[in-house]
């Protein structure tokens, strides 16, 4: 059984943001797959969605970026799914808007979400695949940047890389991380390195 995390804010004020691209990934693939959203069990904050015959659960944490470990250990507590079962799907900024990367760990790079998992579950040894949302300018504070929009010359090439991350998703649970990364993590530019810092 997978546990397919997106990662986001909720409320209307954060749809479109660049911190809720994880959340837009599994929407999509709820709709690609006719998966229904509805309260996780047991109060657990988090809205779930079955695919492949209930073997696979999407999800989306209630509880605000920050304090996204908490629904993410009790939703792998309460369905019995192993860490390495469980994939990460999260915005960021170190990699250009519209690239996306599967990594089978890492560490949380800044990124409050992330922290908080890595807190929660006592390890960063977790799948994640990262969309690309861009750094912008330098000069902005990281948090109004995250929670902005993107700008109308980013909107194709954002719900594009969307696309592919669903299509990531969906290697990841059919075929495993190996599988994903190999398939997904295939475009090579000059200035690769530093997109990786934060995974070393």
């Amino acid at each position: 059984m997978k546990l397919v995390v997106g990662l986001g804010n909720p409320g209307a004020k954060y749809d479109g943001t660049r911190h809720n691209v994880g959340f837009a990934a599994v929407d999509l693939l709820a709709r690609r797959h006719a998966a229904a959203w509805e309260s996780a069990p047991r109060g657990i904050e988090a809205l779930v969605a079955r695919w492949r015959a209930g073997d696979t659960v999407f999800a989306k944490p209630l509880t605000f970026m920050n304090l996204s470990g908490i629904a993410v250990v009790a939703l792998l507590q309460f369905y019995k799914i192993e860490v390495p079962d469980l994939l990460v799907v999260v915005d960021e900024v170190q990699l250009e808007t519209g690239r996306i990367r599967v990594r089978p760990d890492g560490s949380a790079g800044g990124h409050n979400g992330l922290k908080s998992i890595v807190a929660s579950l006592g390890t960063m040894a977790f799948p994640r695949l990262r969309i690309g949302v861009g750094r912008g300018d330098n000069r902005r504070d990281l948090a109004d940047h995250v929670l902005a929009r993107f700008e109308a010359d980013e909107r194709d090439v954002i719900e594009a890389a969307i696309g592919k991350a669903a299509d990531g998703v969906e290697t990841f649970v059919a075929e495993g991380p190996a599988a994903a990364m190999n398939k997904h993590n295939r475009k090579q530019e000059s200035g690769d390195g530093p997109q990786e810092a934060e995974d070393n």
